[in-house]
C-alpha cells in the first residue's frame, strides 16, 4: 500500500506542483486548500504524514497543528511545514506547536522527497537494536519503551513525541558524553540540514520540560556550549537524592 499523504495548501499552483511529484514518486495524496478541510481529511484518512501551509484560509496552519497534536486521533501523525516564514522565531513557532520538520518556500522537490521519507523512516522506525550495535534502552531510572515512543522516567511512564524518544534515544546511546549537534541532526532528523541548530533546542526544551525538575536550572540534559548535549543521569545512592525532587514536581503540577 502506498503511503499516504495530506497536503494541505490554498495556493493551487503549489499545490498541483507539490501533488503531481509526490504521486508521481509513488506517494497517495490527498489535498486540501483550507484549514477546515485539512482537518477534516486527517481524521477522514489517518494519512501517513502531512504537509503543512502556514498561512491558510479560515483556520491558519499553525492552530491547525496545534488541533491535531490534541486529538489523540491525529496526534502521532507527522506533520511537516511548509512555509515562506523562514525566519529562527517562525521556526520555533512552528516546532512548540507541534510540528517535526519545518521547510521554507521556496523548496526544490528533492529536498521535500528527503524530509518526507526521513520522517517516513521515523514513524516506521527498524527495531532497535536491527543494526548489529547493542542498543542501550535502561539505565538508572529511565527504561525507553520504543512500541510506545514512551520513557519510564523514575517508575512513572512520560509520553514523548517521535522526534523527542529519537533525541533521547540518541542522547541515551551515548550517556555521560557530549553528542555534538551535526551528529544529533544526522542521526535523529535523518538528513543533512543547515546549520541552524534552533531545531534541537526547541526538542531539548521539551525533554527538559517532561524530564527536568527545574527545566530552567538542568541537572539531566546538559547544554555543553559551544559543542553539543550530554545526558547524565543519576545512579547508585543518586537516584534516591533525585527521587525526592521528581516527586516534589509532580505533586506540584
Amino acid at each position: 500500500m502506498k503511503p499516504c499523504i495530506l497536503l494541505i495548501e490554498d495556493d493551487k499552483d503549489m499545490r498541483e506542483l507539490v501533488s503531481g511529484h509526490l504521486q508521481h514518486t509513488g506517494f497517495d495524496v490527498q489535498s486540501a486548500e483550507d484549514g477546515i478541510k485539512g482537518q477534516a481529511l486527517a481524521l477522514q484518512y489517518k494519512p501517513d504524514l502531512i504537509l503543512l501551509d502556514l498561512m491558510l484560509p479560515n483556520v491558519d496552519g499553525l492552530t491547525l497543528c496545534q488541533r491535531l497534536r490534541r486529538d489523540e486521533r491525529t496526534a502521532s501523525i507527522p506533520i511537516l511545514m511548509i512555509t515562506a516564514l523562514g525566519a529562527t522565531k517562525d521556526k520555533v513557532t512552528g516546532f512548540n506547536s507541534g510540528a517535526d520538520d519545518y521547510l521554507t518556500k521556496p523548496f526544490d522537490l528533492e529536498e521535500l522527497q528527503v524530509r518526507i521519507k526521513a520522517l517516513l523512516r521515523r514513524t516506521n522506525r527498524a527495531p532497535l537494536g536491527s543494526t548489529g550495535h547493542p542498543e542501550i534502552l535502561s539505565y538508572g531510572p529511565m527504561t525507553l519503551v520504543p512500541e510506545r515512543f514512551e520513557a519510564i522516567w523514575f517508575e512513572e511512564p512520560v509520553r514523548l513525541t517521535h522526534l523527542e524518544f529519537e533525541l533521547l534515544h540518541c542522547l541515551l546511546q551515548r550517556h555521560g558524553q557530549t553528542v555534538a549537534p551535526s551528529l544529533i541532526l544526522k542521526e535523529v532528523w535523518g538528513y543533512e540540514p543547515d546549520d541552524d541548530i534552533e531545531t534541537i533546542r526547541v526538542h531539548v526544551r521539551h525533554l527538559r520540560t517532561k524530564l527536568e525538575p527545574e527545566p530552567r536550572k538542568p541537572i539531566f540534559i546538559k547544554t555543553v556550549y559551544g559543542a553539543g548535549y550530554c545526558l547524565e543521569l543519576p545512579k547508585g545512592e543518586q537516584i534516591d537524592q533525585v527521587k525526592q525532587l521528581i516527586f516534589n514536581k509532580r505533586t506540584q503540577t
